[in-house]
């Protein structure tokens, strides 16, 4: 169903069973899925690509010109995957020559008045809360958790599993299964709830927190606890998820607590 009182581009691409409210805009380069709901005041820009069964609410803009002085013009895209949810006045900036492209996952909820820059790729069942600012080229991993008010800094990682307390600054990398809070930031512990929600058994469980221990409580440099994990722990899919992250993070990660 589309609304008499929304302005639809003739040549955008309107998949079946889509309905869009009043006051919509929605540009030519645009592609919407089949199933997905667009709600009044949402405007849809050029070089948006929406997947199947989203919901787009009041006020969101999406693939709008990115705010970076390097952008000159050039035809990028802002992706959303299939059962993602944009809520009030989000926006989400299209990529530029960098990347070309800004990505957001399927099953995400992005929460209102959150910003997600340029060529960010944010990946499926990620969580981001009330108002959070994402900076350009971050990446964010499966199933993490970014609580309100957050601000990441750009080209920061976030891993697979991870929960931010609210109104963060994060400006390192975070690494998989761990909860982040305190100001500045720190490593809290492992995300244990989280985890278990996800079916992790106690095994992997105690193996992640045991590996985390070896990394921020035995007075190691990074270095030295990486070789220390490597002999100490046989290969398996949480300590590989672990050393390569750890391994390949260029900004650096959180530091542990100061209490521990």
């Amino acid at each position: 169903m589309h609304s008499p009182l929304a302005v639809i581009h003739p040549e955008a691409k309107i998949g079946d069973d889509v309905v869009i409210a009043p006051f919509v805009v929605i540009e030519k380069d645009v592609v919407i899925a089949d199933g997905t709901h667009i709600f009044p005041h949402a405007v849809i820009l050029n070089g948006a690509r929406i997947g199947k069964r989203c919901r787009i609410f009041p006020g969101a803009v999406i693939a709008g010109i990115p705010q970076d002085l390097k952008f000159n013009g050039e035809t990028t895209t802002a992706e959303i995957g299939e059962d993602t949810t944009i809520r009030e006045c989000v926006t989400i900036n299209r990529g530029t020559a960098s990347k070309g492209r800004t990505v957001i996952g399927s099953h995400c909820l992005i929460m209102a008045y959150s910003h997600i820059a340029h060529d960010c790729m944010v990946k499926d069942h990620v969580i981001i809360s009330n108002a959070s600012q994402i900076a350009g080229e971050v990446d964010i991993d499966d199933f993490a958790i970014i609580s309100g008010g957050s601000l990441v800094h750009q080209f920061t990682r976030i891993s697979k599993h991870v929960m931010i307390q609210g109104g963060s600054r994060v400006g390192k990398d975070i690494p998989p299964y761990t909860l982040i809070g305190r100001d500045p930031i720190v490593y809290c512990g492992i995300n244990i709830v989280g985890l278990r929600r996800r079916g992790f058994t106690n095994g992997q469980v105690y193996l992640i927190q045991d590996i985390y221990r070896t990394l921020y409580t035995r007075g190691l440099n990074n270095t030295d606890a990486i070789k220390c994990i490597e002999t100490e722990y046989e290969p398996s899919e949480e300590r590989d998820l672990i050393l390569n992250f750890i391994k390949s993070s260029n900004r650096g990660i959180v530091r542990g607590s100061i209490d521990e």
